[in-house]
């Protein structure tokens, strides 16, 4: 769901339209942005006193566990990411492989340091597609588990019916949620309402808890039950796993919007839910198996089973969106192999569907649900790849905030001190739950992680393989001076992987052939470090002699290319090149093993299952099928 940002407040002479679009953001956000962290409150507090590592229901507790979380939203969600980390947007563009992007474009640092960062980030990246797996399974299972509240003897459906709404979200993908996406807002809406007024119902009937905002609760709990005080921060967390996602989303929305919605509606009702579930503990220490319902009175429970149900549905469905983006960025990047990506709205070309991004969450996210079975067990996996993504974004930013802003270095190393105490305290209590479940996010990201090096480093050597067997463009003009072959009238385009070679494709063609078009392109795509280029920059026509030219299209790592665009483009520049007449001629790799380099055995032919498994160029440009010739070449990696 991606809406234009706007990044202002509206002001007395902006008028009531302006008021209109910012509050019309400022609610779509909330369906998009604050749908994870807003369904914390279903398993949070419960995983604290009622889960692996649980603790005593007494009062000191209570006060310290809830004084923790509350201090971890203030300081996490608050401080680190709405103030700090959201000042590091990449053309406005948030995330952690936007930040990266950030540091290639900008860092002046040296080369390994730089490339350091850059792996760090990536690996960021591939720790989110575990988040995308863990996350909605225990989402909906959490929310599916009041079923227990309202008749116990059918508590035997809650994993088919988990299955059963899981399934139907991944196979209702390629729809898109053009249609559905209207109601995010209002229901998150509904939903942060509910939940804060039944929580104050607790606070005004048992005020003393208020007493948890005081940080000195939090230090004595941890200080009185010392190492299993300690292991119950990695339930606490809990509570702030969708802080990445407000980054992620603020190219769709804006900082303000984002900002403000927080601080007005989210804050509170949250706040005020964990302060009610913390009076329900006091008084009845027995409903520590499921808190959060034991805030309903009995009359309310379907509906919030419903409205909790609907809740985590939008949840999931805004980080399966963030999942395709980010696997489109990663393609356009040169991280991940081509795939096919679909653009389910013609209005908003934020609405992607992967399909090989989708169906590797379905399967994933209810063989978690199958193979856990509770998301008490589920929750012990959670957490640990939120915070190693959330540690890796603070390293970036304070890069960032180093080399590109030049901060104060006190001031800086003093922020970063104090963020990386509450990362490290988070990360190292999550990762106490490694033989719980908490393995798995991890083997999801340094398998994906080792997947996008061995990609990316393999395309370089392949590239640098054809490279060497072929002419520069200078080299190939001076070629057709000494002796012109004969031209057949036609238009051709060589699309060529290096803007200053020429290609394999026209080099065989001429060869066997004998024969070049009276028109001829070399087309490069280049994806550059920013989101999006606009149409003034995006393509760069040169015309050489001898009826060739060279065309370079630009595309930010947000958008995806366009053949028919770029021709359109590049006719303004005196091309004229008509789409339906032209011949599309491609390189088509036959990839082996050989020669010696620095990549190993094992990683060249996970390289050549990629390439071989990749999305053809035809298919992901979007070319003519009738009008592409592809010619074959062998080479050795």
């Amino acid at each position: 769901m991606s809406i234009s940002s706007e990044d202002s407040l509206p002001s007395s002479q902006s008028g009531r339209s302006d008021f209109k679009h910012f509050a019309a953001l400022s609610l779509a956000a909330l369906g998009v942005v604050f749908g994870d962290i807003g369904t914390s409150p279903l398993y949070a507090i419960r995983e604290c006193f009622h889960g692996e590592y649980s603790i005593p229901v007494t009062t000191l507790n209570v006060l310290g566990v809830l004084s923790l979380l509350i201090w971890a939203i203030l300081l996490i969600v608050t401080l680190k990411y709405l103030t700090f980390i959201m000042k590091a947007d990449n053309e406005g563009e948030g995330g952690i492989l936007a930040l990266t992007s950030l540091i290639i474009s900008h860092s002046k640092k040296n080369k390994s340091e730089r490339w350091f960062l850059v792996g760090i980030g990536l690996f960021g990246a591939a720790l989110l597609y575990g988040d995308g797996m863990i996350t909605p399974s225990v989402s909906v299972l959490s929310a599916v588990e009041g079923i227990q509240l309202i008749a116990p003897n059918l508590t035997f459906l809650v994993i088919p019916m988990t299955i059963a709404i899981l399934a139907g979200l991944f196979l209702f993908q390629h729809n898109g949620t053009a249609k559905v996406g209207a109601f995010f807002g209002p229901i998150i809406l509904i939903w942060f309402t509910s939940i804060g007024l039944f929580g104050l119902v607790e606070v005004v009937k048992y005020p003393a808890i208020l007493k948890a905002v005081y940080p000195w609760y939090g230090i004595e709990f941890l200080l009185h039950n010392h190492g299993q005080g300690f292991l119950v921060l990695g339930a606490v967390f809990l509570a702030v796993t969708g802080a990445e996602a407000l980054y992620a989303d603020m190219g769709h929305f804006g900082r303000r919007p984002i900002r403000l919605t927080w601080s007005l509606l989210v804050l509170p009702a949250l706040l005020l839910n964990y302060f009610g579930q913390g009076a329900v503990l006091l008084s009845e220490p027995s409903k520590s198996w499921n808190p959060f319902y034991a805030l309903v009175p009995s009359w309310g429970v379907i509906p919030m089973v419903i409205l909790a149900t609907l809740a985590t549905i939008i949840a999931s469905q805004a980080l399966i969106t963030g999942v395709f983006s980010l696997t489109q960025q990663g393609i356009q990047l040169g991280y991940i192999p081509r795939l096919t990506v679909r653009h389910t709205s013609a209005s908003h070309i934020g609405q992607i569907y992967v399909p090989a991004a989708n169906w590797a969450l379905m399967f994933s996210t209810i063989a978690l649900v199958a193979g856990f079975g509770s998301s008490s067990r589920l929750a012990s996996a959670y957490g640990v790849a939120v915070t190693a993504t959330m540690l890796i974004s603070a390293v970036l930013f304070y890069y960032v905030a180093r080399d590109l802003w030049n901060w104060n270095p006190f001031i800086l190393n003093l922020l970063m001190g104090l963020f990386m105490v509450i990362d490290l305290a988070f990360f190292g209590a999550s990762v106490s739950k490694l033989f719980h479940g908490a393995w798995f996010p991890l083997v999801i990201g340094l398998a994906l992680f080792t997947l996008m090096i061995t990609w990316k480093q393999g395309r370089k050597l392949l590239l640098k393989q054809i490279d060497d067997r072929t002419l520069t463009v200078s080299e190939f003009i001076e070629s057709l001076a000494l002796q012109q072959p004969q031209r057949v009238k036609g238009q051709a385009v060589y699309l060529t992987a290096n803007p200053d070679v020429v290609p394999i494709a026209l080099l065989h063609n001429l060869r066997h052939n004998r024969v070049l078009h009276s028109e001829v392109c070399l087309l490069h795509f280049s994806t550059e470090r920013v989101p999006r280029v606009p149409n003034s920059k995006k393509v760069e026509v040169v015309q050489l002699n001898y009826g060739l030219y060279k065309v370079i299209a630009r595309y930010g790592y947000m958008e995806y290319p366009n053949i028919r665009q770029v021709l359109s483009l590049a006719n303004q520049q005196g091309m004229q090149f008509k789409a339906d007449a032209i011949s599309f001629f491609l390189n088509r790799e036959k990839i082996v093993t050989g020669i010696k380099s620095k990549m190993s055995l094992w990683r060249k032919k996970l390289f050549t299952l990629m390439s071989r498994n990749a999305l053809s160029a035809t298919a992901y440009y979007d070319l003519p099928s009738g009008q592409v010739i592809e010619i074959g070449m062998q080479v050795q990696i």
